[in-house]
């Protein structure tokens, strides 16, 4: 079992930046796979980025050259950097871990990109 814990979400103007934190209950070194989705209103929940344990990462092209999605092993964290914030990138964003058949979810943050 892994607990996930999100945080760095909030209220942030068009053209802006924020950095989001995962921070797993224990080592994440061993974990598959881990990510980020997001969830808008009356959306379905869609992957955002996503990392392997061997730093392969994967991006949705809405996002690819804007956001960027990092895993630090040592403090069991996934970071995902959001630069260049557009209003459509308004949700709620959750952090997700897969090891073997089991898969494990954060709370979310919630995202808002608004002038």
């Amino acid at each position: 079992q892994v607990q996930l814990v999100e945080s760095g979400g909030g209220l942030v103007q068009p053209g802006g930046s924020l950095r989001l934190s995962c921070a797993a209950s224990r080592t994440i070194f061993s974990i598959n796979r881990m990510g980020w989705y997001r969830q808008a209103p009356g959306k379905e929940r869609e992957l955002v980025a996503s990392i392997t344990s061997l730093g392969r990462t994967n991006y949705a092209d809405s996002v690819k050259g804007r956001f960027t999605i990092s895993r630090d092993n040592a403090k069991n964290t996934v970071y995902l950097q959001m630069n260049s914030l557009k209003p459509e990138d308004t949700a709620v964003y959750y952090c997700n871990a897969v090891q073997g058949l089991s898969d494990y979810w954060g709370q979310g943050t919630q995202v808002t990109v608004s002038s």
